[in-house]
């Protein structure tokens, strides 16, 4: 076991190294939907929303990878077509320049790439959901810290070249480059090995009484039929008797239904569902989860206007904006360490307080940045930047990793991707409703490209809806911790 933990260990990281060095490439598309398309700040927000949305469907695609195999293997097949779906958009974009010229035609291409990558994600949390759940708590930690890491240091290559590449080549050979990391994962996929599911195991279980989730009320039933039976010597006979006419009865259907995949996929669809269904009705998934998506929603996302008055009105050039990314990865990597390290043992409402009133402070230099206070007392903004990027990233993890952590030790066996997707598509589908609410507000005070006026009132209101989610902090439970369930 400690040997394929450290496997594991390797296979994940490497996924993750992937994942995090698509900041190589985003960038690109910034500057793209900026220079090339002249979009202003909330019709850019607004495409980079759209081609996000993949991201909020990601349920779908853990019911599809715990419910349906492809050739007796659940992970590795969903990772190839994740994978070509991540490659081919970045050929096509990098090759056509009419496709990427067109915003309609980017964002149709972004979001099919995004859907790729979300595919890609759920494989990877199912991974990590399935040892999370073998090794408990004490590996879960560990594992999630790994990953974090991982992505973390594929971040900081990718904003580290990504800045010298927009120096240095056109966006469309960006494209083409980075489209090289996709195909290394796609080739990589042959090395990664994986148990076969026996197609026979479905159907067996889905015949005795449904599946393991619902065996607890098969257990409840059965105790009260032996209840029963003690007051009774013919009643726990006749019982006996149904019992083995049950068993012959299910013994006859058995074949009926290895005979038919459609039959068997959709009662593992309907089972993995059902599943879900009672594992998100518990008050300790479900009420974090609310937070959380109450707290992307809540708090109107300004990344992209703060980006034109970086790039227009400050004149921060990409090699820089880069370099600002490299440190706001590495706030996230001491996020990671300071939370593992320190934190778990902590009460989420303390932490979750506390991160809110340190991202809305964070906001103020926002503020002061703006306002150009700091040039009065002699500080510099590119100071600014770097100082707010590697404290608004650590910050954000410490909200982050408690409940990566909590939704892994409570997967139930079987919908473990499916029910990390459907926390993280909570978490995506509220950052992409923040993002529209950002670009409505933009749109709004009438900021745009090259007006600026309005900005210091959207970042103050801004500010203000920080302390929102502080007020549904009642909805995490009271004694939970990073490390207890």
């Amino acid at each position: 076991m400690i040997e394929w933990g450290k496997k594991l260990r390797v296979e994940l990281g490497a996924a993750f190294i992937w994942l995090g060095f698509r900041s190589f490439v985003w960038t690109a598309v910034s500057y793209q939907l900026k220079d090339r398309l002249k979009l202003s700040p909330s019709a850019s927000q607004f495409v980079s929303s759209i081609a996000f949305f993949p991201w909020s469907i990601k349920p779908l695609y853990g019911i599809l990878s715990d419910c349906i195999p492809i050739r007796g293997r659940k992970r590795i097949p969903y990772l190839v077509i994740a994978t070509l779906l991540s490659l081919i958009p970045w050929l096509i974009l990098g090759l056509t320049a009419s496709l990427r010229n067109s915003k309609v035609q980017l964002m149709i291409f972004l979001s099919v790439q995004n859907l790729g990558s979300a595919m890609a994600d759920v494989v990877i949390d199912a991974m990590i959901a399935e040892a999370v759940r073998v090794e408990r708590a004490s590996f879960a930690g560990d594992l999630q810290s790994i990953s974090w890491m991982a992505m973390a240091l594929g971040g900081i290559c990718g904003s580290l070249s990504g800045g010298y590449a927009l120096s240095n080549l056109q966006i469309e050979k960006i494209f083409l480059l980075f489209s090289v990391l996709p195909t290394v994962q796609l080739l990589s996929c042959g090395f990664v090995k994986e148990n076969f599911v026996c197609n026979k195991v479905t159907p067996e279980l889905s015949t005795s009484n449904g599946s393991l989730a619902m065996s607890g009320s098969v257990m409840h039933d059965d105790n009260l039929s032996a209840d029963k039976s003690k007051t009774s010597t013919s009643r726990r006979k006749k019982s006996q008797k149904n019992s083995t006419n049950r068993a012959a009865n299910t013994n006859v259907q058995t074949p009926e239904k290895n005979g038919s995949l459609a039959s068997r996929w959709f009662q593992s669809l309907k089972m993995a569902t059902y599943t879900l269904f009672r594992a998100f009705r518990q008050p300790i998934i479900l009420r974090p989860m609310a937070w959380f998506f109450l707290a992307n929603v809540t708090v109107p996302n300004l990344s992209t206007v703060m980006f034109y008055y970086q790039t227009e009105y400050l004149n921060l050039d990409a090699s820089f904006l880069g370099t600002a990314r490299v440190v706001g990865w590495l706030g996230l990597m001491l996020g990671t360490f300071i939370y593992n390290r320190y934190l778990k043992k902590i009460k989420l409402r303390r932490i979750l307080m506390w991160a809110h009133v340190g991202l809305s402070s964070l906001t103020l230099l926002d503020l002061v940045l703006v306002s150009r206070v700091n040039v009065a007392f002699g500080i510099s903004d590119k100071i600014m930047v770097l100082c707010g990027s590697v404290l608004t990233d650590a910050i954000h993890q410490f909200k982050f990793m408690p409940f990566l952590i909590l939704s892994g030790q409570l997967c139930p066996p079987g919908i473990e991707g499916t029910l990390f997707a459907l926390f993280m598509s909570i978490n995506n589908l509220g950052s992409t409703l923040g993002s529209f609410g950002g670009a409505g507000l933009a749109s709004i005070l009438g900021i745009s490209s090259g007006s600026f006026d309005n900005l210091f009132l959207g970042i103050a209101i801004q500010v203000l809806c920080t302390f929102i989610p502080v007020a549904f902090l009642f909805l995490i439970p009271k004694e939970a911790t990073g490390i207890s369930a």
